[in-house]
């Protein structure tokens, strides 16, 4: 890494360090830099300061919103292989094509021999470890340990109430496309006046994000005995 800015290349630095001194004080995860505490709170309060010029669209940090940009108006790939004609939007999809180059596969599994380029596919690959299975069909209920193989059950088992338009924003599929602008509107859709989260002093501007906030509190047993160390949930 060279930069012309001392100051770009002391953020860099940081990039290596396993220091996290800037916590957050909403479920107190820690991050080493005080841009992404931030970036980090701006998802629990649902603010989304980086509004696009070309389109109603807002986001929580500044690189959602150059992405954004990259992939619905401007249609630039700044990001070009050195070995191939394959070009980017994002840096990130750039190092992972690269390592088809280079064969490199930096994610192992730490309990059989596979190895992968790509840091999803080895989270994916875990669950045939743990036996979990969190896809679930929504029309018969079947349950499978990738969406992949759901998808090809529905299509396989299903046929014409496979859904044909997936939400852009989350992993749900809707069959018409009016329906598909009714999620939009309901779930994703910026809201001026907050929503607080019913357990705990979070705020938010979209009803997915509070949505997926509440799973965090799933678990929690907030009701505490004053007289001896018994918890619940409810």
């Amino acid at each position: 890494f060279t930069s012309l800015r001392i100051s770009n290349l002391n953020r860099h630095v940081k990039t290596h360090s396993d220091e996290k001194r800037h916590v957050c004080h909403l479920c107190l995860k820690a991050f080493r830099t005080a841009t992404l505490l931030h970036n980090h709170v701006n998802v629990h309060t649902g603010t989304r300061p980086y509004k696009c010029s070309d389109c109603d669209m807002a986001f929580v940090t500044s690189g959602e919103l150059s992405r954004h940009r990259r992939y619905k108006h401007t249609l630039e790939k700044p990001f070009k292989c050195s070995v191939c004609k394959y070009s980017s939007v994002e840096a990130s999809k750039m190092k992972r094509h690269i390592r088809s180059h280079t064969g490199e596969r930096p994610y192992a599994c730490d309990l059989c021999s596979y190895a992968s380029k790509d840091a999803y596919k080895l989270k994916r690959h875990m669950i045939t470890h743990s036996g979990e299975k969190p896809y679930e069909c929504y029309v018969c209920q079947a349950k499978f340990t990738q969406s992949g193989t759901m998808k090809i059950h529905m299509l396989e088992k299903h046929g014409e109430n496979v859904p044909k338009y997936q939400c852009p924003h989350c992993s749900t599929f809707i069959a018409r496309k009016s329906d598909l602008g009714v999620h939009l509107r309901n779930l994703h859709s910026y809201m001026a006046v907050a929503i607080k989260c019913t357990y705990c002093e979070a705020v938010f501007h979209e009803r997915y994000a509070l949505m997926q906030h509440k799973k965090t509190h799933r678990n929690e047993k907030r009701f505490k005995c004053d007289q001896c160390s018994y918890a619940c949930k409810q």
